[in-house]
């Protein structure tokens, strides 16, 4: 039976299914805030079909899908969201923190894939195989919601940049028109996946294209006008008068955490890289590709984020409007330098919205066929498009639209910070899974990877996962807390569906130290709402 259209039973997730990815069959390309994934579920079929001579993904081709997963509409607002925390030499200590902690996350897929392969759901099987059905709700249903407010960032995003065009009608990104506008593009969205759209190759290729040539053309020309002595001027910040600071270890590492919620946004779908193994021609291949791919978007990150500062000081970039390249671009090159940028960020953001419906469509899908989801999240219409699922994205998209109106700051800033902590728990998992298993199951042998290599890069990817939670602040974690709490309804009903109504109360759906970690959550949850009511974060 396939497993794209079989009903998992309550006793774990369905092997071969991937919860969180885009229906159709398709190879999808998303950005950061996005995630490379391949199709709801590969069938027997499907794999019949890749065991005759189905065609093969090569080196270059494998490379082309890591690079375009992570580059997104983030980048054009990268100058601003790290100057508005961190200084030069701020953000060069960033960058170096992240690129080492993010490189052990993506290790941390690697490894499962190759130590876990019947693992084929990723974040949400790594989870619910390693800790219960509980937490394996948890990150399910927080993967699900992080993406949701993925998705009205890049709203807010698309509307900011409609701005240039139209001045002061969408300023912001935030205000009626922009919710208005994002509103349109949000129910199109939803229209084009019940009728069962899919990310097609041609898709793909235009928004990449369009995505990469106008930040490569910023790289270039922020090169030609760069100068040291204006990168050099506030290297480790500036007073509010513009008088220099020296170096001071405790100032400097909070610029650092400030950038961390930016820096984790970019990332997001890193886990993705891995999804296509099966269709590469060689699994050397796909590790080959993971590093070059990676170190290619972690190159571009860093220039676009560092280059700006040998023209403008960090304080001027960090009040750019958004997008910030555009500004920059405007400023420096007259219309035609923002024309080209925000036509880049259009493409980029249109081209992926799709691709983001289609896989928040799949994530409440799968977990409701393997019972902790209500029964209703299972519905398909006659283009095997989740109804129910995606229906549900669009309504809580709309509500976190509406939401954007009354966030005091900037609400791109805000949108995308609460959807970095709502993705912190899913990553510390699976790097504490891949602890777990290193540590306690007999280890796979044939894999180029080893025990202690396992076990050191589950170490180092939860210590960085940790301290990404730490650098957090408290405004956001409680509003995760928040959204956390109050989905605790779904895996109650969810579960009850799963095991019938034997009269078993619904406090006995969860095991003795499941439990605990819901009093933990609900107590949190009612906190979170307590301060964050009077944390300024959200105004009347």
């Amino acid at each position: 039976m396939s497993n794209s259209t079989a009903s998992a039973t309550s006793s774990g997730p369905a092997s071969g299914t991937a919860a969180g990815t885009p229906a159709g069959g398709t190879v999808a390309k998303t950005s950061s805030a996005a995630a490379t994934t391949t199709t709801g579920a590969s069938s027997n079929n499907s794999d019949k079909k890749n065991d005759s001579g189905g065609k093969k993904v090569g080196l270059i081709g494998l490379i082309a899908v890591v690079i375009s997963a992570m580059v997104g509409g983030g980048i054009y607002d990268l100058p601003q969201n790290m100057a508005a925390s961190a200084s030069a030499g701020g953000q060069i200590i960033a960058w170096v923190i992240t690129g080492v902690g993010m490189w052990f996350i993506a290790n941390t897929f690697r490894i499962l894939a190759q130590a876990r392969p019947e693992l084929k759901n990723g974040l949400y099987t790594y989870a619910y195989k390693g800790f219960g059905k509980f937490v394996g709700f948890l990150i399910s249903y927080g993967y699900w919601i992080c993406n949701c407010f993925a998705l009205v960032a890049y709203g807010v995003l698309i509307m900011s940049t409609m701005d240039f065009f139209f001045p002061g009608v969408f300023t912001g990104g935030n205000n009626w028109w922009s919710i208005i506008g994002a509103s349109v593009i949000s129910w199109i969205m939803l229209w084009l996946a019940l009728r069962g759209a899919k990310s097609g190759a041609f898709l793909n290729i235009i928004g990449t294209i369009g995505k990469i040539l106008p930040v490569l053309m910023f790289i270039v020309l922020m090169i030609t006008v760069f100068q040291f002595g204006t990168f050099l001027h506030g290297f480790w910040g500036l007073t509010s008068s513009g008088v220099q600071l020296g170096f001071n270890f405790g100032n400097v590492m909070s610029q650092v955490s400030g950038t961390m919620l930016v820096t984790l946004w970019l990332f997001i779908g890193i886990e993705g890289a891995v999804v296509i193994s099966g269709e590469a021609k060689s699994q050397s291949d796909v590790s080959k590709a993971t590093t070059i791919g990676y170190l290619v978007i972690l190159v571009l990150y860093v220039l676009v984020s560092l280059l700006p500062l040998g023209v403008y000081s960090y304080t001027d970039i960090g009040k750019m409007a958004d997008p910030s390249m555009a500004t920059i671009m405007q400023q420096l090159y007259g219309s035609w330098g923002s024309d080209i940028v925000n036509v880049g960020v259009i493409i980029s953001v249109l081209s992926s919205w799709l691709v983001w419906m289609l896989m928040l469509g799949q994530m409440p899908l799968f977990a409701s066929r393997d019972g902790i989801f209500p029964k209703t999240f299972k519905k398909t219409n006659s283009k095997n498009a989740p109804t129910t699922s995606l229906l549900w994205t669009a309504i809580i998209c709309q509500a976190l639209f509406i939401l954007c109106k009354f966030v005091s700051g900037n609400a791109w800033n805000t949108m995308i910070s609460i959807t970095s902590v709502m993705a912190m728990p899913c990553y510390l998992l699976c790097c504490l899974f891949l602890w777990k298993i290193a540590v306690k199951d007999p280890w796979p042998k044939g894999i180029r990877f080893s025990r202690k290599n396992a076990i050191a890069t589950g170490v180092i990817g939860t210590i960085f996962a940790l301290y990404l939670v730490y650098s957090a602040g408290l405004n956001y974690l409680m509003i995760a807390c928040v959204l956390y709490a109050v989905g605790i309804p779904l895996f109650i009903v969810g579960r009850r569906q799963a095991v019938g109504h034997d009269g078993t109360s619904w406090w006995n759906l969860f095991t003795k130290w499941e439990k605990v970690l819901f009093v933990i959550i609900v107590v949190a949850g009612i906190v979170g709402i307590i301060y964050t009511i009077g944390s300024g974060v959200f105004t009347s």
